[in-house]
């Protein structure tokens, strides 16, 4: 009973999540033209909190543990396991006060409505994961970018979604150029539970009643740390609490 209702209830949520990502697409560009930065940033959090909302239709619910402090004065660096496009929307409109801007490939910078634009010109950086050169001298001007503006970094080092759950090694190199870059900045280690389960059957249908669930671990100072100990360091945390 619950795969047969699955599919009429994910063609509602098709509808309403593009619609979202059509209508939202035309109020970041007229906010970004009159308003700004600020203007824009306050209308991707609107269109990813009406986001959550259509995953809610499919009996998709959010918990945000988070039991620390974070900081709002210096750059933040959330690394998270990667499990589902899924996982971001919570992510923005949870952390919206830090300002998360994405480490996201370049592919995703055109052809999709309100996502694209909001990579484009919101702050965050593209990469071609096949330029490794490129890459990091793209995330060096990132970092640049979060030290000067104090704004936030969100990064999956996966590379890829894991699509059964099970955590992938890390890709660690734009990791560890945040932190030779970033050394007042706060690494916030997040492992995300249960949004893979939303692709159980593939993109059509949407599984019913998935519990996602993000885990915020103790934030840890960059500092003067050796950034690759770091990096394997914040992996660890991550997978130990993927179910």
């Amino acid at each position: 009973m619950k795969k047969i209702l699955s599919y009429p209830l994910s063609v509602v949520f098709y509808i309403c999540f593009f619609l979202c990502m059509l209508v939202f697409h035309p109020i970041q560009w007229i906010c970004l033209k009159l308003g700004g930065y600020q203007a824009h940033k306050k209308s991707v959090d609107i269109f990813n909190f009406f986001l959550l909302r259509c995953l809610n239709l499919l009996g998709t619910t959010f918990s945000i543990e988070n039991e620390f402090n974070l900081p709002v004065d210096k750059t933040c660096i959330f690394v998270a396991n990667h499990q589902g496009m899924y996982d971001i929307p919570p992510i923005i409109w949870h952390f919206r006060k830090h300002h998360p801007k994405f480490v996201s490939k370049k592919e995703l910078g055109h052809g999709i409505p309100s996502i694209s634009f909001n990579l484009r010109h919101g702050g965050s950086v593209l990469i071609d994961r096949k330029n490794r050169r490129e890459s990091l001298i793209k995330m060096s001007q990132f970092a640049d970018y979060l030290k000067e503006t104090k704004r936030s970094a969100v990064i999956f080092p996966e590379g890829t979604r894991s699509r059964t759950g099970a955590p992938k090694e890390f890709r660690k190199n734009g990791l560890m150029m945040l932190f030779k870059k970033l050394p007042d900045a706060v690494v916030v280690p997040i492992t995300i539970n249960n949004s893979w389960k939303l692709f159980k059957h593939g993109n059509f249908p949407i599984e019913l009643g998935v519990s996602v669930k993000l885990k915020t671990h103790k934030p840890i100072e960059v500092g003067n740390q050796d950034p690759e100990a770091l990096a394997a360091e914040i992996e660890r945390i991550i997978i130990a609490d993927i179910i």
